[in-house]
């Protein structure tokens, strides 16, 4: 077994299936079972004043088979039974002990028994009695089918989470109102047994009494005559309001203190059905900035942010959003960083932390694009050893613009319609082929303003040589010469990035195509 690939591929594969709930076909089959449940339920339901014949019986069979092959195989995935069983082995070769086989199956049963007792499992064991049809009593356990729907809707299962994690304040309230309602039911039953006519002829009406009084139900079928038990009454209702109030404070704050984490896991699956690969970590100023244009482009990410005003935002704008630090590895382990994202964007304003990100994503995802962010030039550096793939300083950039283009209206206008989208001017990029009219030719020998255009830079493969006047930024695979002047020189496979109209870019496409430049 430890050696068979076959058998490791079949555990894993019905491990998936029922419990790996990153696992793709895991939401088809938690549907497929909820929906089995709620039929069945119905259908032994129904049946209770009608009857289904042959159809009913069949159905039945079919899913009580389908619970016992499921309980079956959650047996089985529960633990590795064989490895137990070398674990034993090993030890007893490493000790120079006689390996003794019956009390290694016997520890290795012990281990897979403790299934057995998990409340899930008995909880799908007794899901599987009420198809016993000759003791129609057991169609009480109807209800842990119900129960069953525990495994496979995270709703549920938060909210049990949820009350999990306050059972200490839920049993000591439990302890009060058991303790008043015994003591209430005492003195009703003192007061009203021995009236002539008493609505209490038992201590057991006394309990139901003192339990719909607390819970201030009130069905009126029972009710005092005497002035002791009214007041006892009275008492009882003021300490139900009491109880009542204990009980919903202890929830709302349990649901306010886990609201941020049932948010987030709703976007965990939301994450898993839709295939999100960006990940966003930082929505301020740039990453709002970014947001809106992955989102006028089609593309799906996922916004992760510390600061629950920012979370705010862009879930107002529509964007998935979690409250978090980038930083931290069981956040981006959640949201798929080893598997599913592709690519990661830190825009925080804190280059500090955007290394910190970098850090933690390229150790969970070696593979993965990260795009950083670097407020400070002196951190590009150490943003490239931290595993940054590009690196953006947009306030050095933001400079160079304004420098470099200071009183060449269509670049600013290029510029304006490249952020907001709100005008026809871009940015384009141009391929220099092979022997065509622009390879080998000088920048200057090309009269870009009478075309109303204006050279932004070009992107040459290779690393950046040194020496010349232009301003040079190495990109992961090439080189950037930024606003380069008129005496480079052109060559092929360069690309050409101009600012322009987007009639000016397409005439200026036409006569390269053409030859006529």
């Amino acid at each position: 077994m430890e050696g068979s690939a076959r058998y490791k591929g079949l555990k894993q594969a019905v491990f998936n299936l029922l419990e790996n709930p990153r696992a793709p076909i895991r939401p088809y089959f938690d549907i497929f079972m909820i929906l089995l449940v709620l039929t069945s339920v119905w259908m032994l339901i129904y049946e209770v004043k009608h009857d289904l014949g042959l159809l009913g019986d069949v159905f039945e069979i079919v899913v009580v088979g389908i619970f016992i092959i499921e309980y079956l195989l959650r047996f089985w995935i529960y633990n590795d039974s064989h490895k137990a069983i070398l674990e034993r082995y090993e030890r007893a070769e490493f000790i120079n002990e006689p390996f003794r086989v019956w009390s290694a199956m016997g520890h290795a049963s012990i281990e897979k028994l403790r299934y057995l007792v998990q409340p899930l499992a008995i909880i799908d064991l007794l899901a599987i009695i009420p198809s016993y049809r000759p003791l129609r009593f057991l169609r009480i356990f109807l209800l842990f089918r119900l129960f069953k729907l525990f495994r496979y809707t995270r709703s549920i299962s938060e909210f049990v989470k949820v009350l999990s994690e306050k059972r200490i304040e839920l049993v000591t309230l439990f302890i009060f109102m058991a303790f008043i309602t015994f003591t209430a039911a005492t003195a009703m039953f003192f007061f009203e047994a021995d009236q002539s006519d008493p609505q209490i002829s038992g201590f057991f009406d006394s309990i139901y009494w003192a339990l719909v009084t607390i819970s201030t139900v009130g069905y009126g079928d029972i009710t005092p005559h005497t002035t002791e038990g009214r007041i006892v009454t009275l008492v009882l209702i003021i300490a139900g309001l009491g109880v009542i109030s204990f009980f919903t404070s202890i929830i709302v704050s349990a649901f306010g203190e886990k609201i941020h984490e049932i948010r987030a896991h709703r976007i965990f699956s939301e994450v898993e059905r839709k295939h999100i690969d960006t990940l966003i970590c930082g929505f301020g100023r740039v990453g709002q900035v970014v947001a809106e244009r992955l989102a006028a482009d089609k593309r799906l990410f996922v916004v992760v942010d510390p600061k629950e005003e920012n979370v705010r935002v862009a879930k107002k704008r529509g964007y998935p959003a979690v409250i978090g630090d980038g930083e931290d590895n069981d956040l981006l382990l959640s949201l798929g960083i080893d598997t599913r994202v592709r690519r990661l964007l830190c825009l925080t304003g804190d280059d500090v932390v955007n290394v910190y990100i970098t850090l933690t994503a390229r150790q969970c995802n070696p593979g993965i694009e990260i795009i950083s962010r670097a407020n400070h030039r002196e951190n590009v550096t150490k943003l490239y050893r931290a595993g940054a793939s590009h690196c953006v300083a947009p306030y050095e950039v933001l400079g160079l613009i304004a420098a470099e283009y200071a009183g060449q209206p269509v670049a600013f206008e290029a510029v304006y319609g490249l952020l907001t989208g709100q005008s026809h001017e871009g940015i384009e990029a141009v391929r220099i082929k092979q022997g065509g009219s622009l390879d080998g030719r000088p920048m200057g020998d090309i009269d870009f303003r009478h075309r109303k255009l204006t050279p932004f830079g070009v992107i040459r493969k290779g690393d950046c040589e040194p020496g010349g006047g232009d301003s040079r930024y190495r990109l992961q695979d090439s080189c950037l010469h930024f606003n380069p002047g008129d005496d480079f020189t052109l060559r092929a496979d360069d690309l050409l990035v101009l600012f322009g109209h987007e009639y000016s870019v397409v005439h200026f496409r036409d006569c390269l195509e053409r030859g006529t430049l």
